[in-house]
């Protein structure tokens, strides 16, 4: 069969990665990958103009291609599922109209209010003053969010009123996040530990990933501004089993079974990005409608189920309840272009990356290629801003993990490379 994935990034390598594994995969098309993805067994990079629906539509009739894997958010905000299934193409992902949950922080507060979800509580604004008077009333930290889509970084955790009633003039009077920032919503901060909890759901059936935990402050100690994730491992060990049931129970069934209510059953990946209080008790910060960056990494390759098969059984309706996981923690640094994430330097040369070879490659041990490219001279991979790479490992223990990953790190240069060192912390403290 052939396959289509729609994105560039280190979660669209992981997914070609994964999906090359299977035997009845014969080609693997990537729309437009990236430098890592051209050098996996299967795998091809295509110029394709995602944008435009139908001639997504047409490369698919005219190259046989049996499943479309959409990535990336934009691509499902703007509806490209409801078109390819249309058009009889099997396409995995939620339709446009679920796709709001991430698209819109306003219609996704007032659906989890609906379904009654447990979330911060919150104000949606339009206008900078009666924002500033509600961050007034309410004193800080709070949070300060941009409605629309802003690549994960439209959320400022704002320690001071001070400070959020910048990010409010940042996104309504100066546009810094252009139309996702025309509207904010304003909510209560929540303290705990947090988790990201994803699930494969076929409109009813719901299989859960393993557990992970994403980092998304730019710096160590979490400090810093938030990025679209600077590390991840898998599984995470806040999410007990106590609180495992709970995620199902309180907050991803109720989804489900709002979304079909609505006349929209969800199909496709669903991320809870939680807070995990000192009770064991989830708070939903925000839901994704895809595979977490770099959540992804980790969580695949602790994958030992075909992913392919998982897809084609979520397609047919018939999702299972659990899936085969190696019992082995994976953890997966990032290492994000010079300036990141206020700016992003491009051209920069990469060494050091591990040689490929996909038959005596170390198992325990993956790079993952984000925002990089192939030089014009086809000599050097460079990097093309924002993440670069996510260096990812299995260990014994999540401490063995990070220390593999790290070691791998070490050995990789680009001008202004930035990374934790830290990544994995809070198990590692756990565990010891």
């Amino acid at each position: 069969m052939n396959i289509l994935i729609i994105g560039s990034g280190g979660r669209e390598h992981a997914l070609a990665w994964q999906c090359a594994k299977d035997d009845k995969v014969n080609t693997i098309y990537i729309a437009p990958g990236n430098a890592g993805t051209t050098l996996e067994n299967k795998c091809e990079n295509i110029a394709l103009d995602t944008d435009n629906h139908q001639a997504v539509i047409e490369f698919c009739q005219n190259n046989a291609v049996d499943m479309i894997i959409v990535g990336p958010e934009a691509p499902l905000v703007a509806g490209l599922v409801d078109d390819c299934r249309a058009a009889g193409i099997p396409t995995w992902g939620p339709s446009k109209y679920c796709a709001q949950l991430e698209g819109s922080k306003t219609f996704a507060k007032e659906f989890m209010e609906a379904a009654n979800v447990p979330t911060a509580g919150y104000e949606a604004f339009t206008e900078a003053a009666a924002a500033k008077a509600y961050v007034d009333t309410h004193g800080a930290p709070i949070v300060v969010k941009a409605d629309g889509l802003a690549a994960g970084k439209g959320v400022i955790v704002a320690e001071t009123v001070a400070d959020a009633h910048a990010a409010i003039d940042d996104m309504l009077a100066d546009n810094k996040f252009g139309a996702a920032g025309s509207r904010v919503v304003i909510e209560q901060f929540l303290t705990g530990e947090e988790a990201s909890f994803i699930c494969m759901i076929d409109g009813e059936n719901i299989l859960p990933m393993a557990t992970s935990q994403d980092h998304k402050r730019a710096y160590e100690g979490d400090k810093g501004p938030n990025t679209g994730g600077m590390g991840a491992y898998s599984p995470a060990p806040v999410v007990t089993d106590a609180v495992y049931d709970k995620v199902i129970e309180r907050v991803i069934r109720p989804v489900v079974e709002q979304m079909k209510a609505a006349g929209h059953p969800y199909t496709g990946f669903l991320y809870a990005g939680l807070m995990i209080d000192d009770a064991g008790d989830p708070y939903v910060i925000e839901f994704n409608c895809r595979f977490g960056d770099p959540e992804t990494q980790p969580i695949l390759m602790r994958l030992n189920t075909s992913l392919v098969a998982l897809i084609e059984q979520g397609l047919a309706g018939k999702l299972p309840e659990s899936a085969d996981w190696d019992p082995r923690p994976a953890l997966g640094i990032v290492l994000a272009s010079k300036g990141y994430p206020e700016t992003s330097s491009k051209g920069d040369v990469i060494t050091g990356l591990p040689e490929l070879d996909h038959t005596e490659e170390d198992p325990t041990i993956k790079v993952f290629h984000a925002g990089t490219k192939t030089a014009a001279d086809d000599a050097h991979i460079v990097t093309d801003g924002g993440r670069v790479l996510c260096v990812t490992a299995l260990g014994e223990t999540i401490f063995d993990a990070q220390q593999a990953a790290l070691q791998t790190v070490a050995s990789i240069r680009f001008d202004g490379a930035q990374y934790r060192r830290d990544i994995g912390y809070q198990a590692i403290a756990r565990q010891n």
